[in-house]
């Protein structure tokens, strides 16, 4: 089916773009798999500490298993843990395709990192973004394209790009919990989307099982969905040698 093809690519291309992973899709960053699961197809990548024969071993278990109801962990999810050494953690969220124009109309207005007076929020940090974060989101050094929602002088909620490779970009979203249920993250994730024109990347929208609040931007943002990302991670209290992924604000 064409369509379970396309999806199962496009999961693919969003590891790609979360965290990265080599032609042997071998994967960077803290997990040690990351399973790609639509609707009637799955796949894999593996942390490149996995030895290579255990790898395809890995890989092979999740290929072959049967796919499940959308939000359930593929059976070969316990199948590839018990094959993986020391305590590891399962998490997982459905991913989303944008698709711009957004029809999303804003009931304040947004300010955009293409806008002539973009560099106005320079003063107005929010206490969660690190200053030199911040400088560089607002120099386009990183993070960009952005939108923002701003009250009074106060950033209240942000679409930014923290994720992104030849594949694609991860929309990074966060808004100040005092302003959240207002339409305010819809509104900043369609101006960060609008913003890619012409020959643009697939545009990736992606959260957690639990987080509701999210899961209804994506439906509001008229994102398809495209499937789930099921990861299998050292708790972040192990000790690591690998470089830290960067960080998403949401």
């Amino acid at each position: 089916m064409p369509g379970v093809t396309r999806d199962l690519d496009l999961l693919l291309a969003e590891m790609d773009v979360q965290w990265g992973f080599d032609r042997s899709r071998l994967l960077r960053g803290p997990n040690v798999l990351v399973i790609a699961a639509a609707a009637d197809a799955l796949t894999a990548a593996v942390s490149g500490e996995v030895p290579d024969e255990l790898a395809a071993q890995l890989v092979e278990r999740v290929e072959s298993s049967a796919p499940t109801t959308p939000g359930e962990p593929p059976a070969a999810v316990e199948e590839c843990r018990a094959l993986l050494p020391g305590p590891l953690v399962l998490a997982g969220g459905p991913s989303y395709l944008v698709t711009p124009p957004v029809p999303v109309t804003p009931t304040v207005p947004v300010l955009r990192s293409d806008d002539a007076d973009a560099d106005s929020v320079a003063s107005a940090r929010p206490d969660n973004w690190e200053p030199d974060e911040w400088h560089k989101l607002l120099t386009r050094a990183a993070g960009a394209p952005w939108a923002m929602v701003v009250l009074d002088g106060r950033v209240v909620s942000i679409c930014h790009t923290p994720h992104r490779s030849p594949l694609g970009v991860e929309a990074g979203t966060w808004t100040d919990p005092e302003f959240r249920g207002r339409g305010y993250a819809a509104a900043t994730t369609a101006a960060w989307a609008d913003q890619f024109t012409g020959d643009r990347p697939h545009l990736f929208y992606s959260t957690s099982a639990d987080n509701t609040s999210s899961q209804r931007v994506a439906e509001r943002i008229a994102a398809r969905p495209i499937g789930w990302l099921w990861t299998l991670a050292i708790p972040s209290n192990e000790p690591r040698n690998d470089r830290p992924a960067p960080s998403v604000h949401s």
